[in-house]
């Protein structure tokens, strides 16, 4: 009925010793897996007369523990993922934030580790908002819009960077009308209450006065933004690249949006496609031509989404 194992004990000390504080996720699904076992565990201890167990305690602490580090781990896959952008690094941290500031029945056990991690977190990513590139690709956003900042100050200087920017990039005639797109974005799932995911939900869901847009200046740049602004973010299983491919009605916002949107905010995809390229020229396949191993290594990256838009137009 249950599949057990045995580590010896001279093997236990060079577990804990290989991981490495860097490896944080590897301890938190060791921790997930010893709950998902607990049952099983507890009878082969008890059959087996086993000198020492946890204690009910310890696994209270056990947890505690994956419950704090659950955010993280959420954090970590969305982040990691080839779809992300920079505009996903500002609403991450004020939602990670939010979750290690909020106080909850599980943290016996953990409230210095989860005050200190909020420190850390509060410390590492303290101007965040204040880089360009985060805050204006935050805003363009439409997942996103302007529900993400700390502060109202912050939010403002956005709005003045955005129409500074609309503003140059606006070259077409005052008087065109576009088409409203007919599209509308696709359901979204309904997350646990607490998870990561949820938060997202309760920071949209926050009712905040809207600032006035002073000193805007006359046009149809800053009628776009107020009009992109004023409409509700659309769900954050939705694509804001297919959202700006396929609306129409603000023009001016989608140039700024193929500028900001573009640029991910981890190292992951670049490190996937070195390792994609090891597995193309390896030892048993040494010999291909550099002009032939960067073809078949960007058939291997770009097939699946030359499949995906071909599916899409059929």
């Amino acid at each position: 009925m249950f599949q057990t194992w045995h580590i010896p004990k001279d093997r236990v000390h060079v577990i804990l010793r290989d991981n490495a504080s860097t490896r944080w996720n590897s301890t938190y699904y060791m921790l997930r897996s010893l709950l998902e076992q607990k049952r099983a565990l507890g009878v082969y201890a008890a059959d087996f007369e086993l000198p020492a167990t946890f204690t009910s305690s310890q696994w209270d602490l056990i947890e505690s523990t994956t419950l704090l580090l659950e955010p993280f781990e959420e954090l970590t896959k969305e982040i990691c993922s080839s779809t992300a952008s920079a505009a996903d690094v500002i609403p991450s941290v004020l939602v990670l934030k939010r979750l290690l500031a909020k106080d909850a029945a599980a943290d016996h056990g953990v409230k210095t580790t989860k005050a200190t991690s909020l420190e850390a977190v509060s410390k590492r990513f303290a101007d965040i908002e204040k880089e360009p590139l985060y805050s204006l690709a935050t805003i363009i956003d439409p997942r996103y819009k302007d529900k993400f900042y700390s502060e109202d100050a912050v939010k403002i200087e956005t709005h003045r960077q955005l129409l500074r920017l609309i503003t140059k990039a606006s070259q077409r005639d005052p008087n065109q009308e576009a088409e409203a797109s007919n599209t509308g974005p696709p359901a979204e799932k309904v997350p646990r209450p607490g998870s990561f995911s949820s938060m997202f939900g309760e920071i949209l869901a926050e009712e905040t006065p809207r600032q006035a847009h002073t000193d805007t200046p006359a046009g149809p740049a800053p009628s776009e933004m107020i009009v992109y602004l004023s409409e509700p973010p659309i769900p954050r299983s939705a694509s804001p690249l297919a959202f700006w491919k396929t609306n129409e009605r603000f023009p001016d916002l989608a140039k700024v949006a193929r500028a900001y949107l573009s640029a991910p905010c981890t190292s992951v995809e670049s490190e996937r496609l070195f390792s994609a390229a090891s597995n193309i020229v390896g030892e048993h396949r040494n010999r291909l031509m550099i002009e032939k191993a960067e073809m078949l290594l960007f058939i291997k990256k770009n097939l699946p989404m030359m499949l995906l838009n071909k599916s899409n137009t059929s």
